[in-house]
């Protein structure tokens, strides 16, 4: 009991600063010349980002497959007031183009300051049945291309003390390829990129927008960031990030 009341204090400062401390008033202008490179954009979610960034005066690289696509969403960025707007297309299933996009982009930008990985590929949702290609289709377009990605990234990104976000979402198209499935109603892709951007801005360890209250309480779970902040100081992680 003696040590529960020398806990409670504890507990309640570190939950206040920590519920408190994340709400920095995002503005629009945090985003002005910033070069901001946004996958998946041809369609959805990653394309409505790059609408918002280009009405934040951002500078905006846009990729996806579909080059037609890419470059209405350059034109259209453009007439949004984005400082710049430019597009290379290509598949992420090709580790060497996900590099290469990397260099190219930063080059034509001047640097960079913001990635954001929204790409990813179709998968089923019915069970499994041994489709091997399958599985490692999806391993390297959903997680080793965004791994390649911020690899290539990161001395930019260093230079600038920039950030990644990384898109997980149910929004309007993700939601079709479970219709009958799933039964929760899709969240409106402009205002999720709105939230994603707001997240990146404000450098958030994690964003949720939805109708599910339960979930973003999940999210913030403050027994869980609790239980990580005491499990990292059993670690030397000066020690670790420099070996």
């Amino acid at each position: 009991m003696a040590f529960m009341k020398k806990l409670l204090p504890i507990l309640g400062v570190f939950l206040a600063y920590y519920y408190y401390s994340a709400n920095e008033e995002f503005k629009p202008e945090m985003l002005q010349g910033k070069k901001v490179i946004v996958t998946g954009a041809s369609k959805g979610i990653g394309k409505e980002m790059a609408y918002h960034l280009a009405k934040m005066g951002a500078h905006v690289m846009v990729t996806a497959r579909s080059e037609e696509a890419l470059k209405k969403i350059v034109a259209e960025c453009l007439e949004y007031g984005a400082a710049s707007a430019h597009y290379i297309a290509g598949t992420m299933e090709d580790m060497t183009f996900a590099e290469r996009f990397v260099a190219r982009a930063g080059k034509i930008l001047g640097g960079l300051d913001m990635l954001i990985l929204n790409h990813i590929t179709s998968a089923t949702m019915e069970p499994f049945v041994g489709d091997i290609p399958l599985v490692r289709k999806s391993m390297e377009v959903n997680y080793i291309s965004y791994v390649v990605l911020s690899m290539a990234a990161l001395p930019m990104l260093k230079q600038s003390n920039g950030s990644i976000v990384v898109v997980s979402s149910m929004a309007d198209s993700a939601m079709k390829a479970v219709d009958g499935i799933l039964s929760t109603e899709a969240s409106p892709k402009e205002d999720c990129a709105l939230e994603i951007i707001k997240g990146g801005a404000l450098r958030q360890e994690e964003v949720y927008y939805g109708k599910l209250g339960w979930s973003n309480l999940l999210l913030r779970n403050p027994g869980r960031i609790l239980l990580e902040f005491f499990s990292l100081r059993s670690y030397n992680m000066e020690r670790f990030i420099n070996n």
